[in-house]
């Protein structure tokens, strides 16, 4: 069996993510969303809210693509380690300009070193998805844009009820 890990942060999960999704699916047999803690990166959304919204795509996602098998698995390791534990023989990768792809090269070097059985993929970011990024979509709700262009109305819903809450 082919298992590929799709990691990201998804804070929140954007039409981007979906659309790398979408076709990460179609290359394995099981795609496991790793979903990170990454305490670092400050999320909007506490993990259990960026767990259940992911779910919710992929539970769409995997209808439509006749009961594909997506499993979503928050994780708090290396990369490489989460990968291990899951079975993952291919992490895929979505890129979306230059800058991604140098972050994304070192990534590889890194994770190759620590375990050379686990390869990397690339996928590029549909040309209408490229400029899609969580960090702008939140910017873009905090300051009252509209984001409908960038995510589903129910992650768009979650941004505006953990963004505009009263008091």
């Amino acid at each position: 069996m082919r298992i590929g890990l799709y990691p990201g942060t998804f804070d929140p999960i954007t039409l981007g993510h979906v659309d790398i999704i979408q076709r990460a699916v179609q290359l394995v047999d099981r795609l496991v969303i790793g979903v990170a803690i990454n305490r670092d990166k400050g999320p909007l959304f506490p993990l259990e809210a960026r767990v259940a919204m992911v779910e919710a795509e992929c539970a769409e996602i995997s209808r439509a693509c006749g009961g594909a098998e997506i499993v979503v698995h928050p994780f708090e390791n290396l990369l490489i380690d989460c990968a291990r534990d899951v079975g993952a023989g291919v992490i895929i990768r979505g890129l979306r300009a230059v800058a991604d792809f140098e972050y994304e090269f070192q990534m590889v070097g890194m994770n190759r070193a620590l375990d050379s059985s686990i390869e990397t993929v690339f996928l590029m970011a549909d040309a209408r998805r490229q400029a899609i990024a969580s960090k702008l979509v939140k910017e873009i709700a905090r300051l009252g844009g509209d984001v409908s262009k960038f995510v589903t109305p129910a992650v768009a819903t979650a941004l505006a009820g953990r963004l505009h809450r009263p008091g």
